[in-house]
């Protein structure tokens, strides 16, 4: 069976949160956030889950009840640094999904979609989008006349033009495992924050030839991530109404 493993971003400290509880263990409906993200990585057929801990580490370990591995990033030096901590896991075989530990709302089926495109279309990364009003602040999508993919903008680099795009980078990809390997290999943390931005190793992907692509999320709310008390309130209403529904259904 051909490898399928997913990797779980859970190492920040959340300050706009106003707590010392690392932000991934905040609650949604008497759960973890980072329970949900692991619970839907696992039921869209993860073989591997490796949770990258960093602040309070300990703690969260204590605290996820599911079985995961773990990778540590030592120091918080952007989102390809901390999937660098887990290179060794990750491997080169099959794909492997990164997700974050902060976006409870993330389902099963929308993990298994942006799985099955991947494969369909062979590529070496596919990013998962959303369609949203008002974008700001969000990396943009940018694609060609006939839609095709070209690259991901970061809101402040974004020229006139491209910040009227509404298609937005979620933070979620599926990769090539190998792909990932190499391109990782080669990330720089030549920026103003000097952090390795995940991001980069897109345009390293399509550099050497790999087919890049997005597909946006059915439901937005899906992306939505939790970096406020308020976005946690939101979060806890849109769950509480999904499984709502999901027991009438029942």
């Amino acid at each position: 069976m051909e490898k399928f493993k997913a990797v779980i971003l859970a190492a920040g400290k959340g300050t706009r949160m106003e707590s010392d509880l690392p932000k991934v263990l905040h609650k949604v409906c008497g759960q973890t956030m980072v329970h949900y993200t692991i619970a839907a990585a696992k039921e869209a057929g993860a073989t591997d889950v490796i949770v990258i801990v960093g602040y309070q580490s300990q703690l969260v370990k204590r605290e996820i009840i599911d079985y995961v591995e773990y990778a540590e990033q030592r120091e918080q030096l952007g989102t390809g640094h901390a999937v660098m901590c887990a290179q060794e896991q990750i491997g080169e075989e099959g794909d492997v999904i990164v997700l974050c530990g902060d976006t409870p709302l993330i389902t099963a089926q929308t993990i298994t979609k942006l799985k099955e495109k991947h494969k369909k279309e062979s590529n070496g990364v596919t990013v998962l989008s959303a369609i949203v009003d008002d974008p700001t602040g969000y990396g943009r999508i940018i694609r060609d006349e006939d839609g095709n993919f070209i690259k991901i903008v970061e809101h402040k680099d974004c020229t006139e033009k491209e910040l009227l795009v509404n298609e937005i980078n979620s933070g979620m990809y599926v990769f090539n495992a190998e792909a990932l390997s190499s391109s990782l290999k080669r990330l720089t943390n030549n920026n103003a924050q000097g952090e390795y931005y995940l991001t980069d190793t897109i345009s390293i992907i399509k550099t050497a030839g790999l087919k890049v692509n997005a597909m946006p999320v059915d439901d937005v709310n899906e992306i939505l991530g939790v970096n406020t008390v308020k976005q946690l309130a939101e979060a806890e209403e849109i769950m509480k109404a999904r499984q709502g529904l999901k027991e009438e259904t029942e």
